[in-house]
């Protein structure tokens, strides 16, 4: 059911070959080359500053870039395109899509966190809907913006998307013109290896499937880099969970799908990073018991998903902090998305979604 007092909101329109989406990027409406460099290239900066980037990371770096070369080449055509549109070196923008990925490696290194909570559910009055809070860097907020994007390597007809300028197509969360919906969390991990970066893995899911039993079976035949979760629905009411470790996939099928912050699964709850004493993993646990406890016994709907994601810890009892606030650039809720298949629309909410200015975006 639709939403009223929701006004339409235009996608940036991305069309023609990865290369050229990337490219197109910098000539978007809103684009401000100092607010890209500032939330990547000083992102990466800040990061040598601390020591997150030595020789270990520099030669993972240079193995994850040959690895993508030649699995992933419309991914690293679009964030080449993106690197010259807005003239900043490949590399750059290269090593700010790992940076979670270092800091685990450099275990646990201070840097703003990427964190997230995201909900699929398939059966409801509404049809599948996939909702996501995108807690990320405060620098984000001024970049984010929502494409559609269509060309020659999407065989799925289009894609509508949460991301932001700098970083490729479905940096967050997306639909495709296929029926298949998903979001993505950041989860920190103890072993990274050479594989898939979640962020172009989502890009290849959204271009080549159509449902979940697709997206399952690529991910299972693919080599991941490790760290992070998925939650996806499909146009049938399929849900999944999938939790992504560099020597283990997990997959959870059910009614609803929901992850935060922290891996659940008997394979890989051992991998999350810190997992004795972290302040991040208290944070995503008592986010993931929310959501058990208010998902089952609730009406599922756009609604209502609208409802979930805008609440915080103080506003009633057994809640949480779904909806996140910060005083400075640091991880905070950018943005709260709503994908409903039913409707072939995304409901996006800049900034915390308890703000109440949703738009309505068709696929």
């Amino acid at each position: 059911m639709s939403v009223s007092g929701v006004a339409d909101g235009q996608p940036i329109v991305m069309d023609g070959d990865a290369w050229l989406r990337g490219a197109r990027q910098a000539a978007a409406s809103g684009a401000n080359r100092d607010q890209v460099v500032s939330a990547t290239v000083g992102r990466v900066e800040q990061a040598r500053a601390d020591g997150l980037i030595d020789d270990r990371a520099r030669i993972y770096l240079a193995a994850q870039k040959q690895f993508a070369e030649e699995h992933d080449p419309h991914s690293m055509a679009e964030l080449s395109g993106i690197a010259d549109g807005f003239g900043i070196a490949f590399d750059d923008l290269f090593a700010h899509l790992h940076l979670g990925m270092l800091r685990d490696i450099a275990q646990g290194a201070v840097l703003d966190g990427d964190g997230c909570s995201a909900v699929a559910v398939g059966d409801t009055a509404d049809g599948p809907l996939v909702a996501k809070n995108r807690d990320f860097s405060g620098a984000h907020l001024g970049i984010q913006k929502v494409f559609r994007h269509s060309g020659p390597d999407i065989s799925s007809g289009a894609i509508v998307a949460v991301g932001s300028l700098g970083s490729p197509c479905a940096y967050s969360s997306g639909m495709n013109a296929s029926g298949l919906l998903l979001a993505d969390t950041q989860v920190g991990v103890r072993a990274h290896r050479v594989g898939w970066l979640r962020y172009f893995l989502m890009n290849r899911i959204l271009a080549t499937c159509s449902n979940v039993d697709e997206a399952v079976a690529f991910i299972r035949s693919v080599q991941h880099a490790g760290g992070g979760t998925l939650v996806i629905a499909d146009h049938t009411g399929a849900v999944a969970a999938i939790e992504l470790g560099a020597n283990a996939v997990a997959v959870e099928r059910g009614v609803i799908a929901r992850r935060t912050n922290h891996f659940i699964s008997n394979d890989l709850c051992s991998e999350t990073l810190n997992a004795e004493d972290d302040r991040n993993l208290a944070n995503s646990r008592k986010r993931l018991d929310y959501l058990d406890h208010v998902l089952p016994s609730m009406a599922l709907t756009v609604a209502n998903l609208m409802t979930v994601l805008a609440r915080h810890e103080e506003d009633a009892p057994q809640s949480a902090p779904i909806c996140q606030h910060a005083c400075d650039d640091g991880s905070q809720t950018i943005s709260s998305a709503v994908y409903s298949w039913s409707e072939r629309c995304l409901y996006f909410h800049e900034g915390n979604p308890c703000l109440g200015n949703w738009k309505r975006y068709a696929l």
